[in-house]
């Protein structure tokens, strides 16, 4: 597995091998052993499956407040995202910036979303298939929101934001310099 470093300070890419033939492909996308020998040990409870219609969705930025903060790791089955993170992490040296990694069902990467982060995607593609791993279960009184175009944080999505899908919780959620993080170095 070949792991990448970003700008944020524990998001990583992961990128599990391949091994194709003319049958197609095969890849371990988790393995705890592996990613111990690489100092990650998250034990993740919860899987999930989400599926997007129309290219141009938004899902996010969502965040779990503690005590059931989520370490996400995502990757897509089916179409591409730009999936983003956001480091919430007051007093943290990053606080407020971010970071946007394409992941497609072709190029198998997987992002590492940890605790303290807000998380998002915009699908680039029509019929997006997006699965990813939690490190707790959802708990609907942690469940918040920041928006998702909020101009201080200035995300490039990838998408026209004009025409952007949206779910209610998402169209209602407040800027991020009204927004008191529950996070901490």
């Amino acid at each position: 597995m070949n792991i990448t470093e970003t700008a944020l300070p524990g998001v990583l890419i992961l990128e599990p091998r391949r091994f194709g033939d003319e049958r197609g492909w095969f890849m371990e996308s988790w393995n705890r052993e592996t990613l111990r020998g690489h100092g990650i040990d998250i034990d993740f409870v919860q899987d999930n499956h989400s599926y997007s219609g129309p290219k141009g969705t938004v899902r996010g930025l969502h965040y779990q407040s503690p005590p059931h903060a989520q370490a996400k790791l995502v990757r897509v089955a089916r179409g591409m995202v730009r999936d983003v993170a956001v480091d919430v992490r007051r007093g943290s040296e990053t606080y407020g910036r971010w970071v946007a990694v394409d992941l497609s069902a072709e190029n198998g990467r997987q992002l590492l979303v940890p605790r303290g982060f807000l998380h998002g995607f915009a699908t680039l593609t029509p019929d997006v298939e997006l699965l990813y791993k939690c490190s707790d279960v959802f708990a609907p009184n942690c469940d918040g929101a920041v928006a998702w175009n909020d101009p201080d944080l200035d995300i490039d999505w990838g998408i026209d934001p004009t025409t952007a899908t949206l779910s209610e919780k998402d169209r209602a959620a407040g800027c991020f310099a009204d927004w008191t993080s529950p996070f901490k170095v």
